[in-house]
């Protein structure tokens, strides 16, 4: 689990009121599946912008104003859309006991062979969705892509995840491929 992160509950729902907020930096949150209660928070955007750089799915510690502490992750975020400024964000509580689909963030190390002989790098997917226990979701993967040849590609049935992990994205998506510099011009013909 990732670090904790303040739920302030929200003192006024006026537009008024949550401009200002924002101007303090307070971003307006909501918390949903604590049973049918939806809670209306405030968060700190400092802190938000930081967890978001860092794994955006992450299971957070959240923190409410009575000292409770639950097991949250982001479920969606709203931007203002020419600045990226943080205008909300939605949170959804996680039952430790129960599997829940989330995405894993692929990253890809190490230079593939087929670069050097000519080879364009085309990546296709930078996430595959899973089921899983939250206790047991990666923060994210490596996979190490230097053995791709030109013409190469990694498909989703191509990654070894631990035990316990059920891979929802089709084994037959690929991820990423080393295009020969012929086939980038046939497609663009």
């Amino acid at each position: 689990m990732s670090k904790f992160i303040q739920l302030n509950k929200r003192t006024g729902e006026t537009k008024s009121h949550i401009n200002q907020a924002r101007k303090q930096g307070r971003i307006p949150a909501v918390l949903y599946g604590i049973g049918k209660d939806t809670l209306s928070l405030e968060v700190n955007e400092k802190e938000m912008l930081n967890i978001l750089k860092k794994n955006p799915r992450a299971i957070l510690q959240g923190k409410t104003s009575d000292e409770k502490v639950l097991p949250i992750v982001i479920q969606n975020i709203q931007r203002e859309t020419l600045s990226g400024k943080l205008l909300h964000i939605d949170f959804h509580h996680v039952n430790m006991t129960e599997s829940m689909d989330s995405k894993v963030t692929i990253h890809f190390l190490g230079e593939a062979i087929g670069l050097k002989s000519g080879g364009v790098l085309q990546v296709e997917k930078y996430e595959v969705e899973v089921r899983c226990m939250p206790g047991d979701l990666p923060t994210s993967m490596e996979v190490d892509i230097s053995g791709l040849d030109a013409g190469d590609q990694l498909l989703v049935s191509d990654l070894i995840f631990q035990d316990g992990i059920e891979v929802l994205t089709d084994p037959s998506t690929v991820m990423i491929q080393i295009k020969t510099v012929h086939e980038e011009v046939e497609e663009t013909a």
